[in-house]
């Protein structure tokens, strides 16, 4: 459920809007596409973390099985992207307190629930993770219910199908799928937080149904929920000045429909940003753990909270700060963007590592794994394939996503040579 609640968040409730304004009714391929993508993600992902169960997930996996260079990056860059997409939904949770009271500023709401999900995340893990749990299925019962009801409309005949009244199924081009994939992609993000929460599980075989579990509610909420929105809702009315699910509802007429679903999607910003602190905090923590961030990070707090790491993880509360300052208008779009390639690595370094993993197993050895993946080695082949690709299309479509990934890549490797040289002259 912390997987869950993490990749609920704003990509699916708010993002949806900028992708539908992309590609119109033809947004469900899109979403198709970043499903499949992420089902390569999840068996690599669920293999891995079955059998090296750590809080450093991926990054582990990257030095176990490819190189420092690897768990360095995948683990530096994930943290960075993931605190500051902690930015995102704090700017999308001050977005849906403006329909209840429109006259009190963005930043106070900023501030005044980063002090709540902080104040959360400094309990004990059990404490946190019942927290999460039910914080996570009130969005979860509500997009099922969504999908439902949205479903029942549509049959009925009480609801008018948008998919093709508007300039068709492809009314911006047989191509504009594509240019979406981006915001469906980072609506999957939450995939690998699995891989991070199993270094606190104490079953390789629960870590296993917990990724099965995630990708089968995953697929089956977004790509449900995007497939009913496009069909009740008019492509060309999306917006991202409130969430197209509070949209839907205020359209269909019932009584204070909108603001119980404006309290969901509130909700689930602050589910999305609680698990991502989380999963940050624990990324950093392992980093310290493994001498690639300053030792601090890697201590523990009585109740078995990495603080200090906690602390430091919650930069992105700070960048949300500064851009609904200065940048109100697309603060929610630049930092989704800017957070996407640093995702990316994950995934990226984990597909790869699988690929090497099982081109060292034996037979006999995948015979016994906890969870074992039905496509193998090839799986992630096709998907590490699709995943540079879709890399490579939006860092052609955007001079924004092509600078901050480059940036972000090149200060990653640029801090590895100099944390690798220090730790050579430290006797």
């Amino acid at each position: 459920m912390v997987a869950v609640g993490g990749s609920i968040g704003t990509g699916l409730l708010l993002g949806t809007a900028a992708a539908i304004e992309l590609a119109g009714p033809a947004v469900i391929l899109s979403f198709a596409l970043a499903a499949f993508i992420s089902w390569t993600v999840s068996l690599a992902l669920g293999e891995l973390a079955s059998m090296h169960p750590a809080a450093g997930s991926f990054g582990v996996y990257g030095d176990l099985y490819l190189n420092d260079w690897a768990g360095f990056v995948s683990r530096a860059g994930y943290w960075a992207a993931i605190a500051v997409s902690i930015g995102a939904e704090m700017v999308a949770s001050a977005t849906y307190m403006k329909l209840w009271l429109p006259g009190v500023p963005a930043i106070v709401w900023v501030v005044v629930l980063s002090i709540f999900l902080l104040s959360t995340n400094l309990l004990s893990v059990h404490s946190y993770g019942r927290f999460e749990f039910w914080f996570a299925m009130i969005k979860v019962a509500v997009i099922a219910a969504f999908v439902v009801l949205g479903s029942l409309l549509l049959l009925s005949g009480r609801a008018t199908a948008q998919y093709t009244a508007h300039g068709g199924f492809f009314p911006l081009g047989p191509t504009a799928p594509l240019l979406a994939i981006t915001f469906a992609i980072y609506t999957f993000g939450g995939v690998e937080f699995v891989a991070v929460t199993s270094g606190e599980s104490t079953s390789a075989q629960e870590v296993a149904r917990a990724v099965r579990m995630t990708f089968l509610a995953l697929t089956f909420l977004y790509l449900g929920a995007i497939t009913i929105l496009v069909g009740i809702m008019p492509w060309d009315r999306a917006g991202v000045t409130e969430s197209p699910f509070v949209t839907v509802f205020r359209s269909v007429s019932l009584p204070g429909a909108a603001h119980v679903m404006n309290f969901v999607v509130l909700t689930a910003a602050l589910s999305g940003a609680n698990a991502a602190l989380y999963i940050s905090s624990r990324m950093l923590f392992s980093l310290g753990r493994t001498g690639w961030a300053p030792r601090a990070f890697g201590h523990l707090s009585r109740n078995g909270t990495p603080t200090y790491a906690l602390l430091v993880s919650s930069y992105g509360i700070i960048v949300a700060l500064a851009l609904e300052r200065w940048a109100a208008a697309k603060a929610f779009e630049y930092i989704l963007r800017g957070a996407f390639f640093g995702m990316m690595l994950s995934w990226i370094v984990s597909l790869a590592a699988h690929i090497s993993f099982r081109r060292r197993l034996s037979a006999a050895d995948a015979a016994s794994l906890p969870m074992r993946s039905p496509l193998g080695r090839w799986g992630s082949v096709i998907g590490l394939v699709v995943v540079l690709a879709s890399v490579a299309k939006t860092w052609w479509d955007s001079q924004v996503n092509l600078i901050s990934g480059a940036a972000l890549l090149v200060g990653l490797t640029v801090a590895y040579a100099a944390i690798k040289y220090f730790r050579t002259q430290t006797p």
